[in-house]
């Protein structure tokens, strides 16, 4: 017997498309802004963004989406991890350690770019 549930599709289903509920949720938010954003350009006549690729009876952007998602509409690449010599993280976190020790003067965080009084 099939569970009943509020969500079409199911979520279950959706874990099946992709390889981690965190890229599910980082596609589906990121479709959902698209489709957003489609509805919002309507009659402005710019046609930057795709609109829905399925025909769904819900008028929420994320439920599109996940609905897009779900008949393999949306497909996604990973880039590839560089390898990490290390080298990168060090300059990094010596940049930090020096600018955090006022070696280049004032927290370049907090300066003040007002011109001088005179």
């Amino acid at each position: 017997m099939a569970r009943s549930t509020l969500m079409d599709p199911p979520i279950e289903q959706l874990l099946d498309k992709v390889d981690s509920k965190f890229t599910l949720v980082a596609i589906g938010a990121l479709r959902a802004r698209q489709i957003n954003a489609y509805y919002n350009s309507l009659g402005e006549g710019l046609g930057r963004v795709v609109p829905p690729q399925v025909t769904s009876v819900s008028g929420k952007p994320l439920s599109i989406a996940f609905e897009e998602i779900a008949a393999d509409k949306i497909e996604y690449e990973r880039e590839p991890e560089e390898e990490d010599d290390g080298e990168e993280r060090a300059f990094s976190e010596a940049m930090q350690a020096a600018v955090a020790g006022g070696a280049f003067g004032e927290d370049p965080a907090v300066i003040d770019e007002r011109p001088p009084a005179g």
